[in-house]
């Protein structure tokens, strides 16, 4: 017997999707983006940057590799939802500990599979991030409408996904001492700084510029994160505390934090980028690098006169500035996720080297 249809999507819009559920047996209301990478879906799904939103990946098939325990980029998944074309439950690597399924019903994270992807992922580009519904296929449309129309997104996201005590990940015969803001922080961008020789101290996104002193780091990274950056006051005050008295590394979310601390401003984006293959212009160099993107915001080009930043990198495709750097102080920052080898990050440890050896 074929497999009844159990689930349905019902966007703001009036549209409405029915599928197959799978992972936690739940209803949800988020925001709805489409990611574009072929691979990695459990960096995707465990990524606090999509803290109440739905993924749709446009890559159809789902699930072939399962997940495993050293790839997620949080310990607490948080995700608002998955939407899929076809969603695999036999996974075929060798690494897999649980199939995707298993673990997004240990975390809560309810999917869907069935859908047409290409049909939501044109919708969410032509009308934007549309909130929608993951809800059993028997909830009446007009009742699922009602509710996705009356949600609307936390207003203190990062106070959602921070850490509440800080923690560490050090390293053997560390360097340097970098203290990170937990906005959301990817596990991945740890991992890369021990892997540059960094002891990491991981502090709550509200942690005062007094106590992270105190610490007497070598650096201080601003981490990537969920929601609207112009509703994290405090971090915009810390980084104005404490440029020019540490270097100052920030990414994604942490990269429009140091944009406002600064006096640039940020914007909403239609439909954000959210991808692997992101294509950036280095404007000292004039090369293009493939970068990782998941944001919704993005700094207006037009409020940095005056500021002292300036934009490093820009975005082949739309134009939208990538990365800056002050001028005034050691602080820069990207739009773009990193990984260990990255020129940002020696840029980052050079900064660190040079405060060191003129202290």
């Amino acid at each position: 017997m074929a497999e009844q249809m159990n689930k349905k999507l019902v966007l703001e819009n009036g549209a409405v999707f029915e599928g197959y559920g799978f992972g936690a047996n739940r209803d949800t209301i988020a925001t709805l983006v489409f990611n574009t990478s072929m691979v990695g879906y459990q960096e995707i799904v465990s990524n606090s940057n999509y803290y109440e939103q739905m993924v749709v990946l446009t890559y159809p098939i789902i699930g072939s590799y399962g997940v495993n325990d050293e790839d997620d980029e949080s310990k607490n998944p948080n995700i608002g939802g998955l939407i899929v074309r076809d969603y695999n439950d036999i996974p075929s690597n060798f690494r897999y500990t649980k199939t995707l399924s298993e673990a997004m019903e240990e975390d809560g994270i309810p999917g869907i599979y069935g859908m047409d992807t290409r049909a939501l992922t044109r919708m969410i580009r032509d009308h934007g991030c549309l909130r929608a519904m993951i809800t059993d296929i028997n909830t009446p449309d007009d009742t699922a409408l009602a509710a996705v129309r009356a949600w609307h997104t936390s207003e203190d996201a990062v106070a959602k996904v921070s850490c509440s005590k800080r923690w560490y990940s050090r390293t053997p015969n560390h360097q340097y001492n970098v203290v990170a803001v937990d906005c959301g922080i990817r596990l991945g961008s740890i991992k890369d700084l021990n892997k540059l020789g960094c002891n990491v101290t991981i502090v709550p996104y509200n942690t005062t510029a007094e106590k992270i002193l105190a610490l007497q780091p070598d650096g201080l990274y601003i981490s990537n994160g969920p929601g609207n950056p112009e509703k994290v006051p405090a971090v915009v005050e810390l980084i104005q505390a404490l440029q020019g008295k540490l270097p100052i590394l920030g990414t994604d979310l942490g990269h429009e934090l140091i944009c406002l601390a600064n006096g640039a401003k940020v914007k909403k984006m239609h439909a954000g980028h959210h991808g692997s293959n992101h294509p950036i212009r280095c404007l000292d160099t004039g090369k293009i690098e493939m970068e990782s993107q998941c944001h919704n915001y993005c700094l207006d080009e037009n409020s940095i006169e005056g500021t002292g930043l300036r934009i490093t990198h820009v975005n082949v495709l739309d134009g939208t500035a990538e990365a800056v750097e002050s001028t005034l102080y050691p602080t820069f920052s990207v739009q773009f996720n990193l990984h260990a080898n990255h020129k940002i990050y020696t840029k980052f440890i050079d900064m660190m080297e040079g405060r060191k050896n003129n202290a």
